[in-house]
């Protein structure tokens, strides 16, 4: 197994211009071995949040400026969302601001062993009392969650962002 460095960022998710470099410190909550390795131009998954009804697709593009691209797909239009994906400038995700890094996820190239995609998970959770009814349960009743919609007493969301990078040498 090859070790890269974090010195060289050669891109960010489209539109995250000023997008912060991935965090070095603090192990991911999710442990995995790097993916398989990637070929230029074929899309693969690289992660699915099913609580944002979202999954992450990526592929090396071959371009020296901005070898490899993704973008978060909706899952399914029915699926309700029950957390919110961020934009990762926007939401600077730390662990000081109670985020946790979820998951990282490295993508080597096929054809460039040096180079590799690093795409790095944030979750923010909230604290979401659950009560229980006598069947142990978590019920929710239109009703009372209409009510508290009204009164503007909706509970918080959790939240996940995602930063992408790459590391190693361009390939030729």
């Amino acid at each position: 197994m090859m070790r890269i460095g974090y010195a060289m960022v050669l891109a960010l998710l489209p539109g995250m211009a000023g997008a912060q470099a991935p965090a070095v410190q603090g192990q991911p909550e999710i442990q995995r071995p790097p993916a398989a390795a990637q070929a230029v131009g074929v899309a693969h998954t690289v992660r699915q949040i099913p609580e944002a009804c979202t999954r992450i697709e990526g592929h090396f593009t071959g371009q020296p400026d901005a070898p490899y691209a993704m973008q978060l797909v909706r899952t399914s239009a029915q699926c309700q969302p029950r957390a919110m994906l961020l934009d990762f400038a926007e939401a600077k995700p730390d662990e000081a601001g109670g985020w946790k890094l979820n998951d990282r996820i490295r993508i080597p190239a096929a054809g460039c062993p040096d180079q590799q995609a690093l795409v790095e998970v944030w979750r923010h959770p909230v604290a979401q009392p659950l009560t229980r009814d006598g069947q142990g349960q978590v019920r929710v009743y239109l009703g009372e969650a209409r009510q508290q919609a009204e009164a503007g007493r909706l509970a918080s969301l959790p939240a996940f962002a995602v930063n992408l990078a790459v590391q190693g040498k361009p390939c030729q």
